[in-house]
C-alpha cells in the first residue's frame, strides 16, 4: 500500500515535469546568474536558538490551515520578531504553495535566508530554488536516499546550502556521510504523519560535531525550544504555530526566549 510520502512524490513528479516542459535548465540557470551568488548563511547563525519560520497555508495532515496567507506579509512579520531565516513551502497540491511564493519574498526581503522547502528530486529543482531566490534547499534522505550525496554537491554547485533532514539514525548516517553542514531531525512520520519529539531527543546527541542541527516540526512552545536547545539543537523550523498565531513576531520572540 502507498504511504502518505509516496502520494505525495508522485504528484512532485508531475508537476516537475509539466515544468520541465515549460522552462528550460538554462533559463533556470539565466534567472540564478541574474542574482549572483548567495551569502555564506551559516556566519549569520545566532548565538542562541533560531528560528526559521514557515511560510506554509496547508499541510496533508491539517488540509487548509490558512488559506488567504499572503507570503511576503507573512515573510516580513516574521523577521520582525528576529527569525533567522524564513522557510518556503513550495508545493502545491497539498502544501499550497509555489515557487511564486518563493520569487514574491525575495523580492520583499532582500536580505532574508530563505529555504525553499519542497521535495526535491533532482538538479532541475536545485536550479528552480537558486533562481527564485533561496539560499537553502532542503534535502530528505527518505527521498533522496544514496543520492542524497550528489544532492548535496550539486546544491553547493547551484550556490545553495543543503540543509539534510533525517528521521533515523541510518538517514542520520547518510546525512554525515555527505558532508551537510545543516542537519534536519524532521519528528513527523511522513508515511504515518505522526509527530514525536522523541525523534529530536533520540538523534540530537548523534548529530556529528561541526554539523548544524536543525529541529523540525512539532514546535508549539517556548519550553519545547528550550529543552531541544539545551539537547544541541541549533535552529529551529517552525510553521504551523507561526502560521495560526495572531502575532507571530512576539510569539518568535518568545520562542527566542526574548
Amino acid at each position: 500500500m502507498n504511504t502518505h510520502l509516496d502520494r505525495i512524490l508522485a504528484g512532485v513528479r508531475d508537476d516537475l515535469a509539466s515544468r520541465k516542459s515549460r522552462v528550460a535548465m538554462e533559463e533556470l540557470l539565466r534567472m540564478a546568474e541574474e542574482r549572483g551568488p548567495a551569502g555564506d548563511v551559516l556566519s549569520t547563525l545566532p548565538a542562541g536558538a533560531g528560528i526559521i519560520a514557515e511560510i506554509k497555508r496547508a499541510s496533508p495532515s491539517r488540509g487548509w490551515i490558512r488559506k488567504e496567507l499572503d507570503a511576503p506579509s507573512t515573510a516580513r512579520a516574521y523577521l520582525a520578531g528576529g527569525a533567522w531565516g524564513i522557510s518556503v513551502l513550495t508545493e502545491t497540491r497539498l502544501f499550497g504553495g509555489s515557487l511564486a511564493d518563493l520569487s514574491a519574498v525575495r523580492g520583499a526581503c532582500p536580505e532574508a535566508i530563505l529555504l525553499r522547502k519542497d521535495f526535491l528530486l533532482d538538479e532541475y529543482m536545485l536550479a528552480e530554488a537558486r533562481a527564485h531566490g533561496a539560499d537553502l534547499a532542503l534535502l530528505m534522505v527518505s527521498v533522496l536516499g544514496v543520492g542524497t550525496r550528489g544532492m548535496v554537491s550539486l546544491a553547493r554547485r547551484h550556490g545553495l546550502e543543503p540543509l539534510v533532514e533525517v528521521r533515523d539514525e541510518a538517514e542520520l548516517a547518510e546525512a554525515a556521510g555527505s558532508g551537510a553542514r545543516l542537519i534536519g531531525i524532521n519528528n513527523r512520520d511522513l508515511n504515518t504523519l505522526t509527530v514525536d519529539l522523541a525523534t529530536s531527543e533520540r538523534l540530537l546527541p548523534r548529530v556529528p560535531p561541526g554539523a548544524v542541527a536543525v529541529v523540525e516540526s512539532g514546535i508549539s512552545n517556548p519550553a519545547q525550544v528550550r529543552r531541544l536547545h539545551a539537547l544541541g539543537g541549533r535552529l529551529f523550523l517552525v510553521g504551523e504555530s507561526l502560521v495560526e498565531s495572531p502575532d507571530p513576531a512576539d510569539t518568535i520572540r518568545r520562542f527566542m526566549g526574548k
